[in-house]
């Protein structure tokens, strides 16, 4: 062991980030990891575990089975606004205002929709979020001569889909490489190396700006979404406010700037989420229609029992016919959840009766009002897909995304108002689709 090759790697989400801690508390069921200040954190084993998982050379040599890991990752903590992390215990007079603003952290509402439009029996549920923004920074060291493979867990890193924490599928965990340095340290250099994240590597250390968003994708084929809406649209928030029963989804981010850090104004976002639900439920409409499974001949499928949802979407772990194997995929899906790029803030609200269709009169208590988005910007979504999918479910996969370009595949709530209609093209590695 006479090198050792170290590197700090600051992060930053680009979509929101949910790394659980596996507990429920009052408030939401399933908040975020918090370090021994009560700041969030990303614990070190989770890195490692998605590395191993991507890692293409020796995984047993270098992330250790039957002998110790020459990978050592450090947690990943909270960077403050001057770019420093809490590696002691902070006392609670000495907690600044940007610190306090993760004591109340975004929550994201969930449920699963039905193919009648409806919510699912007991699929409501909520999840507390990081903000898109937040900054992190950990430490990798490989304890052996292992340059090469070092400099290939850095790469893993800078790959769009790289995914850090749960609910990747459904726009969570995408981050974006602030900085990397990295040094190497021979044994009596070694010594003097201060293992605090804020301690900088030295004057000959190497910044590495690596990754983006043109990335390559070995694995993975980039979709990209560009639509613009017809009209009106609304991703319900489930929540009213003083103007409206019924709100849109908007949701603040955090920035880093040593003139003014915090939180900024509340942006409009596109949950992935919604996405991929929509995504889903016509990949199985199309994949019956190629294969001619109709109602009539009781041959269609839908959710998890079609083909084509398995394949992409993923499917809950179930008892095979032997009862013995245990089945079930994670999803080979990658939505981004997507914010508007200038606040504006342009909304509609429309009121709503429903009327006795007796009397024709109005019905009582069935007044209320709803208030949708009213901007015509255009919106970038980004979706990677897994390159090991049989070509008859990516056709129908693609059929789908074409259906939203075609404004025949609607977005959001209250679509059968006429609200969520979008019409654009989309492009696969770059490339536009051709209908």
């Amino acid at each position: 062991m006479e090198t050792r090759h170290i590197a700090h790697i600051t992060i930053e989400t680009e979509t929101p980030l949910k790394v659980g801690s596996n507990a429920s508390d009052f408030l939401q069921d399933s908040p975020v990891q918090k370090d021994w200040n009560g700041l969030p954190m990303i614990l070190g084993t989770s890195i490692a575990g998605v590395l191993r998982k991507d890692f293409k050379g020796d995984v047993k040599d270098i992330f250790g089975e039957d002998n110790g890991s020459k990978v050592i990752i450090s947690n990943a903590l909270l960077l403050n606004e001057e770019d420093k992390v809490y590696e002691k215990l902070l006392l609670e007079e000495k907690r600044t205002a940007f610190l306090k603003l993760f004591d109340t952290l975004p929550i994201r509402e969930h449920t699963a929709i039905s193919d009648k439009g409806v919510a699912k029996e007991h699929s409501k549920f909520d999840e507390e979020v990081l903000y898109k923004g937040t900054r992190f920074k950990f430490s990798i060291e490989i304890i052996e001569d292992e340059k090469k493979s070092f400099e290939e867990v850095l790469s893993l890193l800078s790959s769009p889909s790289f995914r850090i924490g749960g609910g990747s599928t459904k726009g969570f965990g995408k981050l974006n490489i602030k900085k990397i340095e990295t040094k190497s340290f021979n044994m009596d250099s070694y010594e003097n190396y201060s293992s605090s994240l804020n301690h900088s590597l030295g004057r000959d250390a190497l910044d590495l700006q690596i990754g983006g968003a043109e990335a390559p994708l070995p694995n993975h084929v980039r979709y990209t979404l560009e639509i613009t809406p017809d009209d009106f649209f609304m991703f319900g928030s489930g929540f009213g406010d003083s103007d409206a029963d019924q709100t849109p989804v908007y949701e603040r981010t955090i920035k880093y700037d040593k003139q003014n850090s915090g939180l900024k104004d509340k942006q409009i976002l596109i949950p992935a989420s919604s996405i991929k639900g929509a995504l889903s439920h016509r990949t199985a409409f199309h994949y019956n229609k190629d294969i001619g499974a109709t109602i009539e001949s009781k041959k269609a499928k839908i959710y998890e029992d079609n083909d084509a949802v398995k394949a992409i979407f993923g499917h809950k772990k179930e008892l095979a016919e032997d009862k013995k194997t245990e089945l079930g995929q994670k999803g080979k899906i990658l939505i981004s959840d997507c914010f508007e790029k200038e606040r504006k803030n342009s909304t509609k609200t429309f009121d709503h009766v429903a009327i006795d269709r007796f009397t024709g009169g109005v019905m009582n208590s069935a007044l209320f009002n709803e208030k949708t988005i009213a901007q015509k910007d255009k919106w970038e979504i980004e979706i990677l897909v897994e390159k090991d999918i049989e070509e008859k479910y990516i056709e129908a996969f693609e059929s789908s995304l074409n259906d939203i370009c075609s404004g025949l595949l609607a977005l959001g709530g209250a679509t059968t108002k006429g609200h969520g209609v979008f019409s654009g093209d989309f492009y696969i590695d770059g490339v536009k689709y051709e209908r």
